[in-house]
């Protein structure tokens, strides 16, 4: 497969725009605690599961199951490869999802002060075209696209080493000129474009272009 050149127009966008104005410092000096709210709810959604139980056990026994949703992937890989469709509202669960995440997750790097929603897009800016796929898809690539994407997953290791120390630095910045380097930022943000490239051919499955190695939009 041809890897597509940096600056492609790549069926999966993400952009966040740079802060103008000073960050909150009191809220960036405790956002290990601030997120925790948002953070539960995005579990709720994104397919993880907590179970409660009364401890009793036979007939009797109430258990509590928590836990919904998640990124569809077994789902979409089956339809494609069997009956070469991805039904609407599967990608568009998997596209607010990720929506989702991306806000929450821009809020836990510092990128924005403000507190992620769980339907305004605020400053996250991420699209994903829904495929064409009798026309855009192989439908046997999707078993093996996880494994073609390996040495994507070796670079993101270390992206997102790299991107937790810029965080880290960047939350000193801040704190002491309520600004976000410009570099750090847009390094950042690059890791977490490289990232959505990726899930998006590996996992959502919505393109067979292999993603670009760069930062770049």
């Amino acid at each position: 497969m041809q890897t597509e050149p940096a600056g492609s127009d790549y069926p999966a966008a993400l952009d966040i725009d740079y802060p103008e104005r000073p960050l909150n410092r009191v809220t960036t000096f405790f956002r290990p605690f601030t997120i925790i709210p948002i953070a539960i709810v995005l579990t709720t959604v994104s397919g993880a599961s907590q179970v409660y139980s009364d401890g009793s056990t036979g007939s009797d026994a109430t258990v509590i199951a928590i836990g919904a949703g998640g990124l569809l992937v077994a789902g979409p890989l089956l339809m494609i490869l069997f009956r070469q469709k991805y039904p609407r509202w599967w990608f568009d669960w998997n596209r607010e999802l990720t929506r989702f995440s991306a806000r929450v997750s821009a809020y836990a790097a510092l990128l924005d002060d403000r507190y992620p929603s769980t339907d305004e897009h605020q400053s996250v800016h991420l699209d994903l075209r829904y495929p064409d796929v009798p026309n855009e898809l192989n439908r046997w690539l999707p078993l093996v696209k996880w494994l073609l994407a390996i040495p994507h997953y070796i670079v993101l290791a270390f992206l997102g080493l790299a991107a937790l120390v810029s965080v880290v630095v960047a939350w000193f910045a801040i704190l002491f000129t309520g600004r976000y380097p410009r570099g750090l930022f847009e390094f950042v943000v690059g890791a977490g474009r490289w990232a959505l490239r990726v899930s998006a051919y590996a996992f959502l499955l919505i393109t067979d272009r292999s993603p670009p190695f760069s930062l770049r939009p």
